[in-house]
């Protein structure tokens, strides 16, 4: 079957499965469990209204179900076995994670990138989103700043790692200390802990446009009014921005901070495609990969680790997100 062929049967079949659903479940519905013809047909269109909301959910909680429910039960419990996946050790994979020196390096450089991307990202995409403001081509720096996003993960760390090559030819940073009269060529990246930063970089790099675009909306909607009283008060520029833009863009920052908190634990590309983990550059996912084909019980329990780590800090955007909305 050519691609074209499945492809516009697949929509048919989808679209058209989608609809018959919703109609003959309705049909059912109505004309079967809750007639609204007989005795008491207001309790039966009371309570048919009252499961109508959970027909129309139920596709959407089976699919969820399927594909992020019934996988994280699947990985905890495989996670319960030994290498073979023949043998119940129970907590005896996170007992090994625990006393393993690598799980807890990759564990430590999680936490650094954690606390030093979302701020990064977040404080210099709100510095451009109020610099470009005031600009006259500050669409034009806009589209400059925003344009990494456009680059994939490993487009950007090729990119930086051309920037941290030990030569001064090809790398920017040893071509600068050639000019300051420095002699050796030095490997950035294989700097033992400044290493982790200088990849830290690169996502910074590619985030800040996406905290620039969030914020600046953020921004333009602070009321005009109480930045003229504040003007009037005789404050300055700095005081406007911290003391009366910044606290009201508060809930919007916490949601930025939030989903690139989010994106960094998720993060392998960037490590992979630089260091591959080595020099002390390891961070859970992919000290995940490094036992993915050789101790599967062993990266499921990193998996499940990292699902831990990432569901509070889900639960907590979520929240946010809801009080932006209200």
């Amino acid at each position: 079957m050519s691609p074209l062929l499945q492809g516009v049967l697949t929509i048919v079949i989808g679209v058209g499965g989608c609809v018959g659903y919703f109609y003959f479940a309705n049909l059912i519905l109505d004309k079967v469990i809750f007639p609204t013809k007989g005795p008491n047909p207001g309790r039966n269109i009371n309570r048919a209204n009252q499961v109508r909301p959970w027909l129309f959910l139920f596709p959407a909680i089976f699919a969820l179900g399927l594909y992020l429910v019934y996988p994280v039960i699947g990985s905890f419990y495989r996670s319960l076995f030994n290498r073979a996946g023949d043998e119940f050790i129970g907590g005896g994979n996170y007992a090994a994670l625990l006393a393993d020196d690598g799980f807890r390096t990759s564990l430590f450089n999680n936490f650094l990138w954690v606390i030093f991307v979302p701020a990064g990202a977040t404080f210099f995409g709100l510095l451009a989103a109020q610099l470009t403001d005031r600009l006259k081509w500050g669409n034009i720096a806009k589209s400059l700043i925003f344009m990494p996003m456009a680059i994939s993960f490993v487009g950007a760390s090729l990119i930086w790692k051309f920037v941290y090559a030990n030569d001064a030819d090809i790398g920017m940073i040893n071509a600068v200390r050639e000019m300051l009269g420095a002699e050796n060529p030095v490997d950035v990246l294989q700097i033992p802990f400044w290493n982790n930063f200088f990849l830290m970089v690169i996502l910074i790099w590619i985030q800040t446009g996406f905290a620039m675009v969030i914020l600046s909306a953020a921004l333009r909607g602070v009321p005009e009014d109480t930045i003229e009283a504040a003007i009037i008060d005789g404050a300055n520029p700095f005081q406007i921005f911290f003391k009366i833009k910044v606290p009201q863009i508060m809930a919007t920052i916490v949601v930025v901070w939030t989903t690139i908190t989010i994106l960094v634990l998720k993060v392998f590309d960037i490590v992979y495609a630089t260091t591959g983990g080595n020099f002390g550059t390891e961070i859970l996912p992919s000290y995940m990969m490094s036992y993915m084909f050789r101790d599967d019980g062993r990266a499921t329990a990193v998996a499940f680790v990292i699902m831990l780590i990432v569901t509070p800090v889900m639960i907590w955007n979520i929240m946010q997100a809801r009080k932006e909305m209200r």
